[in-house]
């Protein structure tokens, strides 16, 4: 994943995530360097931590001293730091859903780029994808990479449970089965009626 300024990206996710860890704020690790993490690929490039919202005015405190700008976005589920101009995302409320002690729950330690950290399951980063498509935002390219690169670390039956309100997941598991990724199963109602 090291390419076109990622190993800088690298760099600043190491720095974020030792800052995080000396001052003891909890975090996880997610979007693009967690699925390179998991062995994966991905196709987008940014640095994205989870943490809950009680953390935001810590976590911005120790990065500020620790030499990065801190920036207050209108929206309200995240913070953004900045390294020079290497942006970082602070997330608190990924989906609609606000960051809780069973999020870091639903991680794996791995080592990114010689730094052990928590990151988001394989499984909850396939969740977090799916949940993500709306009428305003449905790119499934760039859920594919992470689709077919983590496609044996994934809880399929969790992801289809989990995402079973939003008909754009749907289209997304039946798009797979299509491309012969994974097969789709169904809903119970249409597993009744075979």
């Amino acid at each position: 994943m090291a390419e076109r300024g990622d190993e800088s990206l690298l760099h600043t996710l190491k720095k974020v995530a030792a800052v995080l860890k000396q001052s003891e704020i909890p975090f996880a690790l997610g979007g693009s360097f967690a699925v390179y993490a998991h062995g994966g690929h991905s196709s987008d490039h940014d640095v994205d931590f989870l943490i809950r919202e009680v953390d935001v005015d810590s976590a911005m405190t120790a990065l500020v001293e620790a030499g990065f700008t801190a920036e207050y976005p209108p929206e309200d589920w995240l913070v953004k730091v900045y390294d020079d101009e290497r942006m970082v995302d602070l997330i608190h409320r990924p989906i609609e859903t606000p960051v809780t002690e069973e999020t870091f729950a639903d991680t794996v330690v791995r080592p990114v780029d010689a730094i052990h950290m928590p990151v988001l399951s394989a499984t909850q980063l396939m969740v977090h994808k799916l949940l993500s498509f709306s009428q305003h935002y449905c790119d499934f390219a760039r859920g594919l990479p992470l689709a077919r690169s983590l496609r044996e670390q994934i809880d399929w039956d969790r992801v289809r449970k989990e995402t079973q309100h939003s008909p754009y997941a749907e289209a997304f598991l039946v798009l797979l089965d299509r491309l012969e990724v994974v097969p789709y199963v169904g809903t119970p109602a249409e597993k009744g009626r075979s």
